[in-house]
């Protein structure tokens, strides 16, 4: 997703230019839609034409419109999103009022109006639009002289810097040459890695080559990393991973996915992090029920007295009609964000259907809070 532009004043209201560029968008555009948006985007028209003798004739004509959106449709099979609303500006197609349905397309821009942007939907188009935010694995695949390293999203690939070295050969009796060309090389990679890594969202970086460069590079890196008291390669050592690969062609990635010491590695990315989080959240409702709450009641009274470490919420709760209700969960995840310094994973409806069973939300608390199911009667008594 590309972000075009973006207007929002200080009391949340305002708009949005984005661009879909994936099928993968389309998803993070249904979750931004609510009733009552207006969305202004180019589309088709079916017109009828009368001509100077009477005969009624149709055409398709390409216009663009802006809706207040009353229905949002969204075809997960397919990646496809369809929204139907009223017309708010009259044009010679259209006239006000009328209904129409616009289906959203890949590489066209789209205009988004709301009265109110609350943290959520912001979080989701920074999501959406930085690249970096879905990226769980990188890769550096090289070779003498040639390195690629590569972002792996959930939908993609992106090559993010390509280092190419001319590195001279050995000669008899001197290797000067050849050393110092191999260092610049090096320490070129290792400024890209440093540049396009985002250490706190990647939690594996691949190193693959033919032969022994990928060992020698590493070598290097950790080395420079000592030497410079770079503290978030030393920090973040334990994510590198040496692996062999045939080149240092971007082509060869697929094998280096397809390794079975990697497949293992890699299951720690978002989608298995967000299984590991709600088998933890099931282990502690079995082994210590006070610190494993679920259902909106009884997580936010968790939430008021700050006790959630992990909150654990489905995004389809994000798309509930009533805004009231809606504003409710968004309250609960910015104050377990902001109060209580706890974690909060939003779970794709996509994905994980299991949290869905327990009403959509649920909490891991730091410390156990017993008795919270007991009727509160204690107030009538108090007034005796």
């Amino acid at each position: 997703m590309k972000l075009l532009q973006k207007d929002i004043e200080k009391d949340n209201a305002g708009q949005v230019t984005l661009m879909p560029e994936e099928a993968e968008d389309m998803w993070h555009t249904y979750n931004l839609l609510q009733v009552g948006d207006s969305l202004r985007a180019s589309t088709i028209r079916k017109v009828q034409t009368e001509s100077p003798t009477g005969s009624v004739g149709s055409s398709r004509v390409r216009t663009t419109l802006t809706l207040s959106v009353t229905t949002i449709d969204f075809d997960s099979q397919a990646c496809q999103l369809r929204v139907k609303g009223t017309n708010l500006e009259e044009n010679q197609y259209v006239k006000m009022g009328a209904y129409h349905t616009i289906e959203l397309e890949l590489n066209r821009k789209f205009t988004l109006a709301k009265k109110s942007w609350d943290s959520i939907v912001l979080d989701r188009i920074e999501q959406a639009c930085d690249a970096t935010q879905k990226a769980d694995v990188a890769a550096v695949v090289m070779q003498e002289g040639l390195a690629n390293l590569v972002l792996v999203t959930p939908a993609m690939t992106l090559l993010r810097a390509k280092v190419e070295v001319t590195i001279p050969r050995k000669r008899r009796g001197s290797c000067t040459q050849h050393e110092k060309a191999l260092e610049r090389f090096y320490e070129a990679v290792m400024q890209a890695i440093l540049r396009h890594i985002n250490f706190d969202v990647v939690k594996c970086i691949l190193v693959a080559s033919p032969g022994f460069v990928k060992d020698q590079f590493i070598t290097y890196l950790f080395k420079e990393a000592v030497r410079q008291d770079n503290k978030i390669l030393l920090e973040n050592r334990p994510k590198f991973m040496l692996v062999h690969s045939s080149s240092g062609h971007k082509y060869s990635l697929k094998e280096i996915l397809s390794d079975p010491t990697v497949t293992s590695r890699l299951s720690d990315t978002k989608a298995a992090g967000e299984v590991k989080a709600l088998e933890d959240f099931y282990k502690m409702l079995q082994h210590e029920p006070d610190r494993a709450f679920y259902g909106l009641a009884h997580v936010e009274k968790a939430a008021d007295a700050l006790a959630i470490d992990t909150l654990l919420i489905s995004d389809k709760l994000f798309r509930h009609q009533d805004v009231a209700t809606r504003n409710r969960y968004v309250r609960l995840v910015d104050s377990v964000r902001d109060n209580g310094g706890g974690n909060v994973r939003i779970f794709s409806s996509l994905h994980v259907s299991e949290l869905t069973q327990l009403c959509g939300v649920a909490a891991i608390l730091r410390f156990p809070i017993a008795d919270l199911s007991e009727p509160e009667d204690d107030s009538s008594s108090d007034d005796d």
